[in-house]
């Protein structure tokens, strides 16, 4: 669990305001405003909301028939803290007060639709192991300029010129856009995210920022959750936008976020370390566990229309099953390095999807490996790109069947969860299909 320890009287009394929210399905923060008087009532569980927030469609819209909706005239659920200090928030006109809060029912039970309650149920099992799941992310994004819908690269601060070329590594584009970092770092300060490096990512505009390793991965999703919340807070402050769409340009780089974890027993070893560079039999079985659940969670690892073009065929995103050693083709890679910290680190998620659910399935399909002691195939050695393997479903259609008719699906949700998001997906899916696109038109309009 996250610090529980309460920073609220480092705030400036001038704090008027408070931010309390919950995290739904797509990892959008919903909730309200309310006076910073209210801020001891919140941490006491006095704020209530609908439970069907949780299971809201990308546009914001309710599920057509979704039994939070219909059968139970829209109940509130109780919104409890989480535990998580309340934070600072520089980048709103004045400064104000973050608190995070999930969902109980109107019993008192966790309220099992809840994203960060289905992570939460998987690192009790751990637990009960006597094993802690000690996590990182990696989120990538762009900074891009607002003036237009679609998105184009921003001008620098330095020269005033556009953006157009791609910039992997560039230290030229960290200096240009040192303000809005320092900024967001400020802010990661502010709000307990232990951010580390950052670099310039392929893209015109793309950044990536790393996270250390934490022995909690509820914080490790908090981290990330309010981490995409401040970029773009203080993006729009810099007269910028920023997005975490899997993929904003059809002939740039994917934006993806990626995960690394180990497990500590109680004596704080790594089982995952041999001694040497292999790793433990318990992480290929983790491997394992990871690989036979990949298909069946690829809705979590790419929820929307969007994202399955950064794992379209040669876009260089991992969309064959596969792990390997020091192997960044692969979707599952064993980073190199210290065999102390050794570790897994899974490569498919886009930047877009939701941390708590990511997790979730992540850490989930290990244990399941570990508990069933299964067995990966060899690792792959070479090109993954251009090896027969089997993929990820080939489009989002597929990917919400598969999680519809996944075998494994729950044993890591509830089934409350998986037929919620399975319904707001399928809602998201008709909605994208009425639509036509302007390329459409060019395409065919007077031609066929």
């Amino acid at each position: 669990m996250a610090d529980d320890v309460d920073t609220s009287s480092d705030f400036d009394p001038e704090i008027e305001t408070v931010f309390a929210s919950i995290c739904d399905l797509n990892g959008v923060l919903r909730g309200k405003r309310l006076p910073i008087a209210q801020l001891e009532k919140l941490k006491e569980g006095a704020l209530r909301m609908p439970l069907s927030l949780l299971g809201m469609d990308v546009w914001g819209e309710d599920i057509e028939g979704s039994e939070l909706v219909f059968d139970t005239g829209d109940a509130d659920g109780i919104c409890e803290f989480t535990g998580r200090p309340p934070s600072l928030v520089t980048w709103t006109s004045r400064p104000a007060a973050f608190v995070q809060l999930w969902m109980r029912s109107e019993d008192g039970q966790p309220f099992p639709g809840d994203p960060r309650r289905a992570l939460a149920s998987i690192v009790e099992r751990y637990d009960a192991l006597g094993l802690t799941p000690v996590v990182a992310t990696e989120l990538e994004f762009y900074i891009v300029d607002p003036a237009k819908q679609a998105p184009r690269p921003p001008c620098s601060p330095v020269t005033g010129k556009r953006l157009d070329s791609d910039g992997a590594l560039s230290l030229d584009e960290l200096e240009h856009f040192d303000a809005l970092l320092n900024e967001i770092y400020d802010a990661c300060l502010d709000q307990n995210i232990p951010a580390d490096t950052a670099i310039s990512e392929n893209g015109a505009g793309q950044f990536e920022i790393n996270f250390t390793h934490v022995p909690d991965a509820l914080k490790a999703a908090d981290d990330a959750v309010l981490f995409k919340r401040l970029v773009r807070g203080i993006a729009r402050k810099h007269g910028l936008a920023a997005t975490f769409m899997a993929k904003p340009y059809g002939d740039r780089a994917g934006s993806g976020m990626h995960a690394h974890f180990s497990l500590v027993d109680r004596d704080d070893n790594n089982i995952f370390d041999d001694g040497g560079p292999d790793g433990t039999p318990l992480m290929r079985h983790a491997v394992a566990g990871l690989m036979a659940t990949m298909q069946e969670n690829a809705l979590v690892f790419a929820p929307h229309e969007n994202s399955f073009r950064r794992l379209l065929p040669g876009a260089h995103a991992p969309s064959a099953i596969a792990w390997g050693y020091e192997n960044r083709t692969a979707a599952i890679r064993i980073p190199g390095g210290s065999h102390k910290a050794r570790r897994i680190e899974h490569r498919v998620a886009g930047a877009d999807a939701n941390p708590y659910l990511v997790l979730a399935s992540i850490l989930g399909g290990a244990l399941l490996g570990i508990e069933g002691e299964w067995t990966p195939p060899d690792p792959i050695v070479g090109d993954a790109y251009s090896m027969d393997l089997a993929h990820l479903p080939p489009d989002w259609a597929s990917a919400i069947d598969a999680f519809a008719r996944g075998k494994t699906v729950e044993s890591i949700y509830s089934k409350r969860l998986k037929r919620m998001f399975v319904q707001c997906k399928q809602q998201e899916l008709r909605r994208f299909t009425r639509h036509v696109t302007d390329f459409e038109y060019h395409s065919y309009l007077e031609t066929v």
